[in-house]
């Protein structure tokens, strides 16, 4: 995050818990009510993985095949039915700002449940393609609202001692996700057997030679059945059910309720949280600062727009990212961080992984527990490393690595794909898959630990608190068109372009690194200010100055050196997670 100088002095809420556990092992030692609404909250999380990780192997099964030949053999349509759910996203991402700021964080999150229910429903119990394109159009939608509503959720109901724990529990939660679906479908495969006609074998991710069309058994696959793609897809309802009965009981975010004027419920939602009575300085403290940074956001907009509200202030936010340099050069760094991030491949790798493999030559069982289990452990695992020393080896280091290790892993496999061309069968050809097969793994963990993670993190350390809402919003938009764009074309890619598809990504990820080497500032410990040096305007300073002036009003007085360290490091996870309020 934007760092504190060591000069700084420590904040009145850092004085007050001085000497408490951080992080993991104070959110361990915390109060059972903070952490189960957390956990609860990132069942949203785990609904998103899901939704990642199980068309991937569904598709290629043969049975779906007998039930949707066009989807099975044709790779643009097999593109668009994976990669419409991410424009769900973007549209759910863009309603679910206003929609959250009007009904409230957990009940924006009841209408995701609801609607991701009704989306994996309509697509397990789907009888038509369009059925399947509606089920995940509407799935698309509650996933760019869990997307957004869960990290804002967890961020402004946790205390900042453990705010980064709790907010890094939604990227595992996602990876959480993807691996137990990997697992769910590779058990479902062997539902009546691999293979459509009983009598015959056939690989889980599908088989190169049998065609939808003519090798069908007469009367429909006598082998393996529907259960094998429609039960993992009806499961997909189960969490989601849990999280649309028990969200309506979770407690309200205190920034919800002080931004709704409801400042005594504010304070009790604070108490319960902190498991401590109203009086308690903590908790006087904290509902200050919230009212602070409430106050900041309405100040900053009438300010900056005077006489404009709703849909026209709106607006003129947005156009003040475009007209001012410095502020059009921080979204510009964003835009193109989710731009490489998509490009790493990684969603290529996530959402057609039997295809993948299979290219390297796998037999079925291979196949079959490659596609679904190893690769999502160690995309879960490989998370940790991130969320453990981003701090203290800094952004550009994470990302550089990172880059490397992905070309270097995207060049191996394309060197194995193009050398043997399918053919597998020669001497040293399944060896030199297996090989394929664990740079696959190399290529997944270091997204992991980098521009997975790290990616989320620096667009909010790049924008003053003025700003960040907006700008924020833009970027992760960005994120989901180009998470479209690589979903739709990827079929197609790896049908035509064969090993030319990963040579692709990997020049990607040679620019990825040139690009942070030479223009990516680091922004670890960085000041606000030091980054209006960076990109050319004065945001931060004046960010500041208000914010020093509501404090010393509300009660918080501070010096202008203790208010900039309170904004930039205790406050700036929530007030990135404050990007969703405004679109």
């Amino acid at each position: 995050m934007v760092g504190v100088s060591n000069e700084a002095g420590t904040s009145r809420m850092q004085q007050l818990t001085q000497g408490r556990r951080l992080g993991f092992r104070g959110l361990i030692g915390a109060n059972r009510y903070l952490l189960f609404s957390s956990l609860f909250a990132c069942i949203g999380s785990f609904m998103y993985g899901t939704d990642q990780g199980i068309l991937s192997n569904l598709l290629t099964g043969q049975n779906f095949g007998s039930k949707f030949p066009d989807v099975y053999s044709d790779p643009v349509l097999k593109g668009w039915v994976v990669s419409v759910l991410q424009l769900g996203a973007w549209l759910g991402a863009l309603i679910n700002g206003p929609l959250a700021n009007a009904i409230s964080r957990k009940y924006s999150l009841t209408v995701a449940a609801f609607l991701f229910t009704l989306g994996s429903a309509i697509c397990a119990g789907a009888q038509k393609v369009a059925y399947l394109f509606a089920g995940r159009i509407i799935a698309g939608i509650a996933v760019g609202q869990i997307s957004h509503v869960v990290p804002l959720y967890m961020a402004e109901i946790s205390p900042s001692e453990f705010r980064g724990a709790l907010v890094s529990l939604q990227q595992l939660g996602i990876t959480a996700g993807i691996m137990v679906s990997y697992w769910l479908c590779y058990g479902t495969s062997f539902a009546g057997g691999q293979a459509c006609d009983a009598s015959k074998t056939a690989p889980f991710g599908g088989s190169r030679t049998w065609n939808p069309y003519t090798d069908v058994p007469e009367g429909g696959c006598t082998g393996q059945t529907e259960l094998a793609w429609r039960l993992p897809l009806a499961l997909q309802v189960a969490p989601a059910l849990v999280l649309l009965l028990g969200a309506p009981f979770l407690p309200f975010s205190p920034r919800w309720l002080m931004s709704k004027g409801r400042d005594d419920a504010c304070r009790a939602a604070i108490s319960e949280l902190r498991s401590l009575p109203l009086d308690d300085p903590i908790v006087e403290t904290e509902y200050l600062e919230i009212k602070a940074a409430v106050l900041f956001d309405e100040r900053t907009a009438a300010e900056l727009h005077p006489g404009k509200s709703g849909i026209s202030l709106t607006l003129a936010k947005v156009g003040m990212l475009f007209t001012n340099t410095g502020l059009f050069k921080r979204l510009a760094t964003g835009c193109i961080i989710m731009f490489f991030q998509q490009f790493t491949g990684i969603n290529a790798i996530i959402y057609y992984a039997p295809t993948v493999f299979g290219s390297l030559g796998l037999n079925a069982s291979t196949t079959s527990l490659l596609a679904t289990g190893v690769l999502g452990v160690v995309d879960f695992v490989f998370t940790f490393p991130a969320i453990f020393w981003v701090d203290r080896w800094g952004r550009r280091k994470f990302f550089m690595a990172g880059a490397l290790g992905m070309m270097v892993s995207h060049v191996v496999v394309a060197a194995i794909v193009g050398h043997y061309d399918g053919n597998f069968n020669v001497p040293g050809g399944k060896a030199a898959g297996w090989i394929g097969v664990v740079f696959i793994y190399m290529m997944g963990a270091n997204f992991s630990y980098s521009w997975g993670p790290v990616a989320w993190l620096v667009p909010a350390e790049i924008f003053s608190p003025g700003h960040r809402s907006q700008a924020v919003s833009i970027i992760i938009s960005c994120n989901y068109m180009m998470n479209f764009v690589v979903g739709q074309v990827t079929p197609n890619m790896l049908d035509k372009l064969k090993y030319g598809t990963y040579i692709l990504f990997a020049s990607f990820c040679l620019l990825m690194f040139l690009w942070v080497f030479f223009l990516l500032p680091e922004t670890r410990y960085k000041t606000l200010e030091e980054m209006d040096e960076v990109f050319g305007d004065n945001s931060a300073t004046v960010d500041r100055e208000r914010m020093q002036e509501i404090m010393a009003e509300i009660g918080l007085e501070q010096t202008p050196q203790q208010t900039g360290e309170r904004l930039s490091d205790e406050k700036d996870r929530e007030e990135y997670m404050e990007n969703t309020k405004t679109v």
